[in-house]
């Protein structure tokens, strides 16, 4: 391997777009190959990486032989299909873009695939590395003296435009629960620090996309629910989203309590989306607050402009390269989310699509009625 590392790139819409602009951050590397069948993605994809030699297919895309590793920002249905191309022809290290599959028929094609698989598979979670959420997750155990309850609220603006308006319809995305609250189910097992057991939801379609039509259908994506999991450990976490709520000061608030206080993060939502008549955007913040002695204490967290400017994630696109850098180059021994990671983050979002849907607490794990975790 060369000094420089040779990035092959599958998908360049909006969010493979923000990967190249990282990537364009960090020393020594390059992107060699991009696969982008769609001609204005794959032109603005040039613009931002001019170098890269822009191929026909992911088999063509495999051909190219300086490659050291592979990155993954097609649609959620195209994952495990394109995880399998690589591993029959090509295995390198991957960074594979949440969720990692959309089908619950195919936990048997990703158990093969994890089977035998020679190199490192990172999936990823961007949100464990916004500044703001990586400070909280590096406190919260002794801001809390151990969590007990984690809430999480996501308020946002609805599912923006993608090409072919593939995200508008569960049968591609696996469902808002998946597509985009697997994220928040990552953190709720790393701040718990245990299983889930037990998934309860209710959830709707209440604003977002009803007077849309694509083919002479309607998308049937949800836009607003809670959802509530028990842990093994005792504890719990519950998530709330709502996707009509874009003039929130923060997007994102993530509060863990226990025996000795409460810890608070608070987001901002992309800085794109703020408004200029309203000045400069909110800070960051992370706020403890100690049940004894009483006094909730702030301090802004701050993130580089520059990182700000790459993309739409609190910096933590930037961040985890970093770290997948490093996992490539040999010099750290494992993903900072694995394969099961990402397996078990979509297992609880199709629990919570099934509760939502059913009406029912869906129970999960290796004995529990909803099969979808890993095999240990």
């Amino acid at each position: 391997m060369s000094n420089t590392i040779n990035y092959g790139i599958i998908g360049c819409g909006m969010m493979g777009q923000e990967h190249l602009r990282n990537i364009a951050l960090l020393p020594q590397t390059r992107v060699a190959a991009i696969y982008e069948p769609d001609a204005d993605m794959a032109a603005k994809a040039l613009a931002l990486a001019p170098g890269a030699q822009l191929v026909a297919s992911v088999s063509e895309l495999l051909d190219v032989a300086e490659l050291d590793c592979l990155l993954i920002v097609s649609p959620n249905y195209c994952h495990v299909g394109q995880l399998e191309e690589i591993k029959a022809k090509r295995p390198l290290p991957i960074l594979v873009e949440k969720p990692l599959f959309t089908d619950p028929e195919a936990t048997a094609r990703l158990e093969a695939f994890r089977s035998g698989y020679p190199a490192p598979v990172w999936v990823a979670m961007e949100y464990r590395y916004m500044p703001p959420i990586a400070a909280f997750l590096v406190e919260a155990r002794a801001a809390t003296g151990g969590v007990k309850m984690l809430t999480i609220r996501e308020h946002r603006f609805p599912f923006l435009e993608k090409v072919g308006d593939w995200n508008r319809f569960n049968s591609n995305t696996g469902g808002t629960f998946v597509e985009k609250c697997c994220h928040f189910f990552d953190l709720m097992r790393l701040v718990m620090r245990s299983e889930p057991v037990r998934v309860m939801a209710t959830a709707a379609q209440s604003v977002n996309h009803l007077d849309e039509t694509y083919n002479g259908q309607t998308p049937d994506i949800l836009d607003n629910g809670y959802v509530i999991v028990d842990f093994a450990n005792g504890s719990r976490a519950m998530l709330e989203l709502c996707m009509f709520a874009e003039g929130a000061q923060y997007q994102e608030e993530v509060s863990a309590m226990g025996p000795l206080g409460k810890i608070e993060a608070l987001v901002p939502g992309p800085g794109r989306f703020w408004p200029e008549h309203l000045g400069a955007a909110p800070a960051p913040q992370l706020i403890l607050s100690p049940r004894s002695p009483k006094g909730p204490a702030a301090r802004d967290i701050p993130v580089d402009e520059a990182l700000l400017d790459a993309g739409d994630h609190n910096g933590s696109t930037f961040y985890q390269h970093e770290g997948f850098l490093a996992l490539v180059r040999g010099e750290k021994a494992a993903p900072d989310v694995s394969f099961d990671d990402g397996w078990k983050a979509v297992a609880m979002g199709m629990a919570a699509q099934e509760s939502a849907r059913t009406g029912q607490a869906v129970t999960v794990g290796a004995e529990g009625l909803f099969p979808l975790f890993p095999p240990e």
